[in-house]
């Protein structure tokens, strides 16, 4: 049986959301809520319900909706309601071996492109999160991080795709109990370090050690799900 939606309900869209892009608005609302995991992986999305809490009419409700199947984000599973995605280890591991092919040429291309201050600004971005705990905010900077060196790398379409592949990862990380934002912090920072000194070398061997070791992390964190008595985060 699939999860409710959270007892507590969504926020109202704000007020200044009351105008004619609604449906843009209710979009964006709705995404966060899924990616912060206040609606979880499983979760039934009803339409009507949905539309009632954050007090839109349903109109924009189903475009929002409808859009994020588009996304991937949700399913439909029947004329008025949907379902949040649920992401299978073994797509979430074909995801990944993607993003290893992709994010390393995608760094790798970027490192002679960006710019001081981008990587200036990255850096503040980095130390910034290590006063605080919040999931959300760490994996907002984590994909600030990898869609900013897709963007400076001058292929669209690549960008496009590894925001797509990033999106499954943190599908399959909402109904998982595995998370590691100090080890992940370490690792952007060995990128980071990497490509203030222009070695492109360096940059695409820390991009790829970063993302087998979120692999690595992910197959303890199913083991201990099969043998609670052995290997826990």
């Amino acid at each position: 049986m699939s999860p409710p939606l959270p007892p507590t309900p969504p926020p109202p869209l704000p007020p200044s959301s009351r105008t004619a892009n609604l449906g843009d608005r209710a979009f964006a609302h709705l995404r966060e809520l899924i990616l912060s995991r206040e609606i979880p992986g499983g979760a039934e999305v009803p339409e009507g319900r949905l539309a009632e809490r954050l007090n839109v009419s349903r109109t924009p409700m189903r475009e929002a909706l409808v859009r994020l199947v588009g996304e991937g984000l949700l399913e439909r599973t029947s004329e008025r309601s949907y379902r949040v995605r649920i992401v299978s280890a073994r797509e979430f591991f074909e995801c990944m071996q993607m993003r290893e092919l992709l994010e390393c040429h995608a760094i790798e291309t970027a490192v002679p492109l960006v710019g001081d201050a981008d990587l200036a600004e990255l850096r503040r971005g980095l130390e910034a999160l290590e006063d605080g705990e919040d999931d959300m905010q760490h994996w907002l900077y984590d994909n600030h991080f990898h869609s900013f060196f897709a963007r400076v790398s001058g292929n669209a379409t690549l960008a496009e795709t590894i925001t797509r592949m990033r999106v499954v990862a943190r599908l399959f990380r909402i109904s998982s109990s595995f998370h590691r934002k100090g080890e992940i912090d370490t690792e952007h920072r060995a990128v980071l370090d990497a490509v203030e000194r222009r070695d492109a070398a360096a940059a695409k061997a820390a991009m790829l050690a970063h993302l087998r070791n979120l692999q690595d992390d992910a197959r303890r964190a199913i083991a201990a799900e099969a043998n609670p008595g052995g290997y826990f985060l």
